[in-house]
């Protein structure tokens, strides 16, 4: 299941890719528009910026702006940096223990190709996509 940290950064992230490239998005406009609370905002960028999703200005004209074009970046991407794993059962997190009964796990092959078709929906799906409203046309 998505968290509402990780909704709330795609949202975030869609916001800032129809803002003009070159300049930085104030916090307060990002969270007045999105209708996110500054405090919780201000964790979610911290992390879109330690790992250079979005770039961070202090002082007069600060605020934030996206690193790439939105072209490049994929709602997965974006999920999985602020989720952890978009993996559906604990056995397929990449940081899992190995599973004793991998070998002989009937639902095993549902899983990985549930979590792959997952991953490839999410992938499939840039933040240029989504603020084009394109995403539906890539379902079919």
């Amino acid at each position: 299941m998505i968290s509402t940290k990780g909704r709330y950064a795609l949202r975030v992230m869609a916001d800032l890719a129809q803002q003009d490239m070159d300049s930085f998005i104030p916090l307060e406009e990002i969270a007045a528009r999105q209708g996110i609370s500054k405090k919780y905002l201000e964790i979610i960028l911290k992390t879109l910026v330690t790992n250079k999703f979005l770039q961070g200005m202090r002082g007069k004209g600060g605020g934030y702006r996206l690193t790439r074009i939105p072209e490049e970046y994929t709602v997965g991407e974006i999920l999985e940096l602020v989720e952890g794993t978009l993996a559906s059962v604990a056995c397929l997190r990449a940081d899992a223990e190995p599973c004793e009964r991998r070998e002989k796990c009937i639902t095993l092959p549902m899983w990985v190709r549930f979590d792959r078709m997952v991953h490839d929906f999410f992938y499939g799906i840039t933040l240029a996509d989504l603020i084009e409203n394109r995403w539906e046309e890539k379902d079919s």
